[in-house]
């Protein structure tokens, strides 16, 4: 961490929180909303960049084990990422954010490809900057690219809006005992297999002293109190 307060966060969405009360796709209200809370971290003086998952549409994991080429099925799973991208950007763009698509996978009739240098300029510029498609390869979730993206880009954290409020020694929703953790370690997080994001990426953050912040995302208004510092969440730090 780059300071004792972050600056420049990244943001990572799971797709499941654009489906709202559905079970699939897209819910404009909700991705309204999500919008709304983004303007305000915004205005509150952040630099914000985004990932967002595909798994409301499709996930190449799932493809795959259902008898689809892995290599295919991810290819799939990425370019529901630009879906996601391309309808948060939309709903931001409607609430007066000014925003830039990249995907790491070219195509320009309808967002930038990824230049690190030019993310960097847009963010600088005060727009919001939500990157597509992963890395561009198959075989990795988007925890993976968040890790990356934050890490190139020089984020002061990475913040990971789930549906819970943090970081149990079990699952919260089948455990009602489960324990959260205020803070923990990345190396406990290895250990223990939490399962607060892929290895790689926990491993990545860690290597880069960037700190994680797990917290709730679809309680309305918890972004803006996680970054002032007063909502529920658990920090993966270097010391527990």
């Amino acid at each position: 961490m780059t300071s004792a307060s972050p600056k420049r966060i990244l943001l990572k969405l799971s797709g499941e929180v654009l489906m709202g009360p559905g079970s699939y796709g897209i819910d404009p209200d909700t991705v309204h909303r999500l919008a709304l809370e983004v303007k305000a971290a915004q205005q509150s003086g952040f630099e914000l960049c985004l990932v967002i998952g595909g798994g409301n549409i499709f996930r190449g994991v799932a493809g795959a084990a259902k008898g689809m080429d892995r290599a295919q099925a991810d290819s799939i799973g990425m370019l529901a990422t630009v879906m996601n991208a391309l309808a948060m950007q939309n709903a931001l763009e409607q609430v007066g954010v000014d925003t830039r698509v990249q995907s790491a996978i070219p195509m320009s009739a309808i967002c930038e490809p990824y230049i690190r240098r030019r993310a960097i300029r847009h963010l600088e510029k005060g727009r919001v900057v939500i990157f597509a498609a992963g890395l561009g390869s198959p075989y990795f979730t988007t925890d993976t690219p968040s890790a990356v993206r934050a890490a190139e880009l020089h984020c002061d954290a990475l913040y990971k809006g789930t549906s819970v409020d943090g970081i149990y020694d079990a699952d919260p929703k089948k455990v009602p005992t489960a324990k959260r953790f205020e803070s923990v370690s990345y190396d406990q997080v290895l250990t223990q297999n939490l399962r607060v994001m892929d290895a790689s990426a926990v491993a990545l953050c860690r290597d880069n002293a960037i700190p994680i912040i797990v917290f709730n995302i679809r309680e309305q208004g918890n972004l803006a109190r996680v970054l002032r510092g007063e909502g529920v969440s658990t920090t993966v730090g270097s010391v527990a």
